[in-house]
């Protein structure tokens, strides 16, 4: 098997803490920290550091390290925005053809039915894995490619943001799992303006506790 290079292990093992929300914004990162505890060299932890600054994660400090990068307040609303155009897009489709929402209202209750689940068991990081799925099997179940791979492409800050209002949503999750099932049934019923209304208000009470 063929190795993975020091530089992109750290990448990957950093990149992952701070999507799933372990490495909150505002943290300081040290090299020889990160380095240690993978068993690696300064260098290659230092060229991961800088890939991530790239992608806006870290904010590099000089002698010192990095420090993790909030989330911007405004590229909260604007992935709020990508969501609700694109799933939108993705239910009026949908409901074109009513008879063909059944199968897949059942496995959207079943993820919410595991997201239950995953809440009685404090296990936060399967929740927000459910409520991601949740959402990425409407767009998938539309079937439309360009709208797919957009979606896909807001992958990343999308798991960040979600664990950021999982660990900040406390009692919130419990009404997070009643909106899924609210979302189910306007679905089921093919009633589209019922949808974007649950929709909007589900997504832009979970923005909140990111931009509070």
């Amino acid at each position: 098997m063929e190795q993975v290079p020091a530089a992109e292990r750290a990448y990957q093992a950093t990149k992952a803490r701070i999507l799933a929300g372990k490495m909150p914004g505002g943290q300081l990162l040290s090299e020889i920290d990160v380095a240690t505890e993978l068993g690696i060299s300064r260098t290659p932890v230092h060229e991961a550091f800088l890939r991530l600054a790239a992608e806006d994660f870290l904010d590099l400090v000089p002698r010192r390290g990095a420090v993790v990068a909030p989330v911007p307040p405004h590229e909260a609303i604007d992935l709020l925005e990508m969501r609700l155009a694109i799933e939108g897009a993705a239910v009026r489709r949908l409901c074109r053809s009513p008879q063909e929402l059944g199968p897949l209202c059942d496995e959207l209750t079943s993820l919410t039915d595991r997201q239950r689940r995953d809440a009685a068991e404090g296990d936060t990081c399967q929740f927000a894995a459910a409520d991601d799925a949740f959402h990425r099997r409407i767009v998938d179940a539309a079937a439309n490619a360009i709208g797919q791979r957009f979606y896909a492409s807001l992958g990343d800050r999308q798991r960040r943001m979600m664990a950021d209002v999982v660990r900040g949503a406390g009692m919130r999750v419990a009404t997070i799992i009643d909106e899924h099932t609210q979302i189910v049934a306007a679905i089921r019923q093919a009633d589209t303006s019922a949808f974007e209304t649950l929709l909007i208000a589900h997504l832009e009470a979970a923005y909140r506790v990111v931009l509070r």
